[in-house]
């Protein structure tokens, strides 16, 4: 990737809540001359210093501060993607907490959090948004080519997926008509169904009337 991230801080103003980087360097001390040298106030800032070798990024967003050396190969776009993920998380995971902390009280959990970052922006090549995305535009572009190449190769092959793609519409429009047809169908049987058992309800209730009544013509209940 052509540059490392080899020291990160977090500050509100000039008060350091976590950092990390190697040991016995001066980094740290360096950094807390540049977080004194940013822009005053508390308006959002994007800044960069060259200090030899090195380049100190600052990028202070609602009063949090997240700060890097990295080599000057590195260059701005990774660092600067570096610094906007510590800034997310840092504040995720502290909210306002982190406006009246005192020095180092998040040190001890996300210095491993910085840590953990500053490997992957240092080492791993999809940290670089830019270039993951290039590489993924080519490769669905190579996709896409190979596709069409395929297409115009197997011209056949579409007119038969039509071919049958007619078929399919054809057999649906069958189908359906059938459907209909069947509900039709059972429709009206459930209505002779319904009027058969009516008419044998109505059979057995007047047999059942004429014997109790001595007669078809109920003779004794009729008056």
């Amino acid at each position: 990737m052509g540059g490392k991230i080899e020291y990160a801080v977090v500050a509100r103003g000039a008060v350091v809540l976590a950092e990390h980087g190697a040991a016995g360097s001066n980094a740290g001390a360096v950094a807390r001359q540049v977080l004194e040298r940013l822009p005053d106030g508390a308006a959002d800032c994007n800044v960069s210093y060259t200090q030899d070798l090195h380049v100190f990024h600052a990028k202070r967003t609602d009063g949090i501060t997240a700060l890097c050396m990295a080599d000057d190969a590195a260059g701005r776009r990774i660092p600067f993607a570096f610094l906007a993920d510590i800034h997310g998380r840092f504040v995720k995971a502290y909210g306002r907490a982190a406006l009246t902390a005192l020095a180092y009280a998040m040190n001890d959990e996300f210095s491993r959090v910085l840590s953990q970052q500053m490997d992957y922006y240092s080492n791993n090549p999809n940290a670089d948004s830019i270039n993951r995305m290039r590489g993924e535009i080519d490769q669905v572009r190579s996709v896409m080519l190979d596709n069409i190449d395929r297409v115009l190769e197997r011209g056949d092959r579409l007119e038969l997926l039509v071919d049958k793609t007619a078929t399919m519409e054809g057999n649906t429009m069958r189908f359906k008509r059938q459907a209909r047809r069947f509900r039709n169908t059972m429709w009206w049987r459930n209505v002779k169904l319904t009027a058969a058992v009516i008419l044998i309800l109505t059979v057995i209730v007047y047999l059942v009337l004429a014997y109790m009544c001595h007669g078809f013509t109920l003779p004794s209940c009729v008056p």
